[in-house]
């Protein structure tokens, strides 16, 4: 009790320095006009100079919002090194320019770094570039007005899910990236081994492989850590995983990427797919309820975004009803449909838009194109409790299942080579039914803000033939 008094008091006699820079939000937001007249200090970078007969127009951005701050400068107290491009720092009075603006009238700006636009500089001011030529730029990419409202909009989207989640009672497990599991079971992995050949010959043992000398088995990247979430559901009933997976696909489309961000949640004590569709629905109109709802000013930067559906009901069918769909309209299709095997791309693209562009559940999907850990269905061996989601622009964003419970047929399931002994212990000690689900990240934002691309929907894109920074 001495120590808490002697900490507490320790902390109040704490002076904490304010911060002397303002930011480009709390500038711009309407409630600061009330603070005209008030002196200031912003940073930023300069993204228009124009010149009038007595003074300059300098038009920053400090990333904290799409908004830029004019800045209203003498000629003769305009530094001679200020450029488009530049970073800057100044000083001055807030005020209301002709427009009813806020404005910072300064007399004190001085240039942090340079930026020599003629030195290949590959952004000009009031220049449009289109995102092929702007992607080979990753280090100067967030810089454009584009890209930054997208970056803003991926973190606004993010902080979204987890205070959603949060507020539905989830608990936040951090799983591993490295893992010996392949939980999928498609051989898509990236092996992790050391680097150093000096290290590796000095763990190495006569009964492992150099690949498994390190761990004492092989270690991959992960592709999903829906096993460890099931540990973890067992304990606490409702847990969630947000974080990046990789997957070894030599594959360049605008939907994939090697490594990505995947949403995984997975709830105990539930055995209905019902449940699963009910979670996944509100979780997904939520999310974009409240995203469209903050990130208002970054949407209309990109273009606007328009979802006509969120009152509606999604919709559910079966996944034979899907292929009767396909099979009677094979005229407007480009690859003909196959019973028992799985959708492609233009096959879900074509099953949204049949149904008026209003997300699609598809169910009670053939037991041989799932993964091991899915349950069957009561009614049908032969199909296994399972959904695909699938929404305009991007197909499947969302798929999930109810997990084999019963220890005698998961075992029967498990791959030969498997190592997951443990997976089926969960099913001898106090096991409880458990289903779940994973969402694309990127996809997910490429859906809502309809970005044709996924290599745009974050910072630093990674795909076969491209690690670069």
């Amino acid at each position: 009790m001495l120590l808490f008094k002697l900490n507490r008091n320790l902390f109040a006699n704490l002076k904490v320095q304010k911060c002397y820079v303002h930011s480009m939000l709390q500038i711009c937001n309407d409630k600061f006009e009330t603070n005209v007249g008030r002196h200031v200090k912003v940073q930023g970078w300069v993204h228009a100079i124009r010149k009038m007969k007595e003074n300059i127009f300098v038009d920053i951005m400090d990333g904290s919002t799409p908004k830029m701050l004019q800045l209203v400068i003498p000629k003769e107290n305009k530094p001679d090194n200020l450029s488009f491009g530049s970073s800057i720092e100044a000083e001055g009075k807030l005020a209301l320019g002709p427009n009813n603006r806020i404005e910072l009238h300064t007399n004190n700006v001085i240039v942090v770094g340079t930026c020599d636009v003629m030195d290949g500089y590959p952004f000009a001011p009031r220049k449009r570039y289109h995102e092929d030529y702007v992607r080979e730029f990753l280090h100067l990419r967030p810089r454009t007005k584009k890209f930054s409202s997208l970056l803003r909009l991926r973190d606004i989207t993010s902080a979204s899910i987890e205070n959603y989640l949060r507020s539905r009672d989830y608990i936040n497990i951090h799983a591993p990236v490295l893992t010996s599991n392949d939980c999928e079971g498609a051989g898509e992995l990236f092996l992790v081994q050391p680097n150093s050949k000096d290290l590796l010959k000095s763990m190495k043992r006569e009964d492992l492989t150099e690949e498994e000398s390190f761990f004492n088995t092989k270690a991959f990247l992960t592709v999903s850590r829906q096993l460890h979430l099931e540990v973890a559901a067992r304990a606490f009933t409702k847990v969630y995983s947000f974080g990046p997976v990789f997957r070894a696909e030599n594959c360049n489309s605008r939907l994939h990427l090697a490594e990505f961000y995947m949403l995984e949640a997975e709830l105990a004590f539930i055995n209905n797919i019902d449940n699963i569709m009910i979670e996944v629905e509100s979780f997904i109109k939520y999310i974009i309820k409240d995203v469209f709802e903050k990130g208002a000013s970054d949407i209309d930067v990109i273009g606007g975004c328009e979802v006509q559906w969120l009152n509606d009901k999604f919709t559910c069918m079966t996944y034979d009803d899907a292929i009767n769909i396909l099979q009677n309209n094979t005229s407007c299709l480009k690859s003909p449909v196959k019973s028992g095997t799985n959708l492609s791309k233009e096959h879900e693209l074509f099953l949204v838009k049949h149904n008026n562009n209003v997300p699609i559940f598809v169910t009670d999907w053939p037991k041989e194109i799932k993964p091991f850990y899915m349950k069957e269905c009561k009614d049908d061996a032969s199909k296994v409790s399972a959904i695909d989601l699938l929404v305009p622009t991007v197909g499947e964003l969302v798929g999930g299942s109810i997990r084999e419970d019963n220890y005698e047929k998961l075992k029967s399931n498990l791959p030969l080579t498997s190592n997951l002994s443990w997976y089926l212990e969960l099913r001898k000690y106090g096991n409880v039914p458990t289903g779940g689900f994973g969402l694309g990240f990127e996809r997910f934002l490429q859906f809502i803000f309809n970005i044709p691309n996924i290599k745009d929907t974050l910072p630093f894109p990674r795909w076969p033939h491209n690690c670069s920074l």
